[in-house]
């Protein structure tokens, strides 16, 4: 083995594959380095990365399994009442990384937005688009929310945030507070698992219905789209976005439908799609930026950070955004093909994690030889 040669552990944050997808680009370039990864998750987000990574090795680490509520307004009260539980997740996987890092020999940690993989036997870097968290009930709670986050973000001895440094970048406030934690922090750039530039297809004509997130969220606006989709006279991708997902019993001539789809599927059928539909989960939009396409939006209800940057991409006239409660496929499109899209600005910012990576990867190989 060349004495160079290092392990890297990586383990995503488990509420939606949003956490899993963005860890794509950084897996393949730290094997395209020869270096090893060794990833960590549940048994959905192991079976996920198998698709494109089938020599990896994997452990068994389970998430933080965050349960969501069928209202909005519920699920603020809901997310308070699994506190308890969280921090005693996050002391658990802890004591799981100290185990692991001697049992599989790991030279360094990359968390994304796991807490609890922390350690002061190796570097420990954790990966996050949002250092500042939003309340939805105003500045003062969501100072106080900064705070608490950074006693976690501090543990490690890196912060990685997932947006570009300048001019507020996609995240908006999200990425971009006042204040940094104390610890050393970079802006990695943006993230997709999305091989490849858009290709102009004269042929192109499907909508991508694309489905993500937590339960029972993703259930309810699969089930929303679905009925309107049968209706629709367009044709369509539609990816349910679950592998526990129910094929419907009839399928329309003019749908495809999907429960999954791995990085290279995904990129085939966001290239064909004209426009996509989906939620505005960060690692979604993403997507759509590193392949040059129009999205309209639909925002889980509820959840302020997809609320924030749905009605931030709206504004900026990057994609346009639609509220659940009244959202029809036909109309939409209609209004899609009225809406300004603008230009997209962030082609440049896909290629910039590789230095902070060269960078990290050069110190620990430095380390290890001494």
């Amino acid at each position: 083995m060349n004495k160079k040669q290092l392990r890297i552990l990586i383990a995503p944050l488990d509420w939606g594959l949003g956490h899993v997808t963005r860890c794509v680009p950084i897996i393949r370039y730290i094997l395209s380095l020869g270096h090893q990864v060794v990833f960590a998750g549940n048994e959905s987000q192991k079976e996920y990365l198998k698709r494109s990574f089938s020599k990896i090795e994997y452990l068994n680490l389970e998430g933080y399994n965050v349960k969501y509520s069928k209202s909005k307004l519920g699920l603020v009260p809901k997310i308070i009442s699994q506190i308890p539980r969280l921090n005693k997740t996050i002391k658990q996987e802890h004591l799981w990384l100290q185990s692991a890092i001697k049992s599989h020999h790991i030279d360094a940690v990359i968390s994304d937005n796991r807490y609890g993989l922390f350690s002061n036997m190796v570097p420990c870097v954790i990966m996050t688009h949002q250092l500042q968290i939003l309340s939805g009930y105003g500045g003062l709670i969501d100072h106080f929310l900064l705070r608490s986050h950074y006693r976690f973000l501090e543990k490690f001895q890196q912060c990685w945030v997932v947006d570009t440094a300048d001019n507020d970048g996609l995240s908006g406030i999200l990425g971009h507070p006042k204040v940094l934690p104390k610890i050393k922090t970079s802006y990695l750039g943006l993230l997709s698992q999305c091989i490849g530039k858009e290709k102009k297809n004269e042929e192109e004509s499907y909508v991508l219905i694309l489905l993500s997130g937590a339960e029972p969220q993703r259930s309810i606006l699969a089930d929303l789209l679905w009925k309107k989709a049968i209706k629709s006279d367009k044709f369509i991708i539609f990816v349910a976005g679950s592998d526990n997902a129910v094929a419907p019993s009839v399928i329309p001539e003019h749908i495809s439908f999907h429960k999954r789809l791995n990085a290279e599927e995904l990129s085939l059928a966001i290239n064909v799609a004209s426009i996509v539909i989906c939620r505005s989960g960060y690692s979604s939009l993403m997507d759509l930026l590193a392949m040059n396409k129009k999205a309209i939006l639909i925002p889980t209800p509820g959840q302020t950070e997809q609320e924030y940057l749905a009605k931030r991409m709206h504004r900026k006239k990057i994609f346009m955004s639609s509220h659940q409660n009244k959202f029809d496929i036909q109309t939409s499109l209609i209004n899609a093909a009225l809406f300004p899209f603008r230009k997209n600005d962030f082609n440049s910012s896909f290629d910039h994690y590789r230095t902070t990576i060269d960078s990290f990867l050069k110190e620990l190989a430095q380390t290890k030889t001494k």
